[in-house]
């Protein structure tokens, strides 16, 4: 899916690399805006991600429950994950559901991008509705420093902790629950 605006890229003046680490790289750059002027951004450079929101025939929706480092707490998301260098994000998110929910999807349906995090990254999530869901015979395993918990909820159940406090949601995962709705005139 193209993007419905074209992007009016910045002149790069300099580029200072700060640090790299597991797929990201941050960076100080010292830029001319397209308007004409300068100014110095740090940003992160992101290889971007692909998500599935899986949905089951009875309507249900698989959803992980993770612990996440940077806000000290486990949020509800749906299954996602860094794209690897050059990589397809369907076939990223079809092995991700597997890894991460235990879920292999015969139907999938494009959802869009979203750009989670513009003022200070590059990253674009590809979004997918997963459909046809079949069971994989493995536990699902994650990666080896992730914390994950697969649950099944009702759509009401999950509008429910989408509109209260009690559970924190990721902005990647209810942009793509909205778009789901649309898309299925939920």
């Amino acid at each position: 899916m193209a993007p419905l605006i074209e992007p009016e890229p910045s002149k790069i003046l300099s580029n200072k690399r700060t640090i790299d680490v597991k797929k990201i790289r941050f960076e100080v750059n010292e830029i001319e805006l397209p308007i004409g002027i300068k100014a110095t951004f740090g940003m992160i450079r992101h290889p971007g991600a692909a998500l599935a929101v899986p949905i089951k025939e009875n309507g249900n929706v698989i959803i992980l429950r993770q612990y996440r480092f940077a806000v000290s707490r486990r949020i509800l998301e749906f299954p996602a994950g860094t794209l690897e260098e050059k990589e397809d994000p369907l076939k990223s998110i079809q092995r991700e559901l597997g890894e991460e929910a235990g879920y292999s999807a015969s139907q999938w349906n494009e959802l869009g991008i979203m750009l989670p995090c513009p003022g200070y990254s590059d990253e674009t999530i590809h979004m997918f509705l997963a459909r046809d869901l079949k069971p994989l015979n493995e536990k699902p395993l994650g990666d080896e420093d992730e914390d994950i918990e697969v649950l099944e909820l009702s759509k009401k159940e999950l509008d429910g902790l989408i509109s209260s406090d009690n559970e924190a949601l990721d902005g990647k995962s209810i942009t793509a629950w909205y778009r789901t709705c649309q898309f299925l005139q939920l």
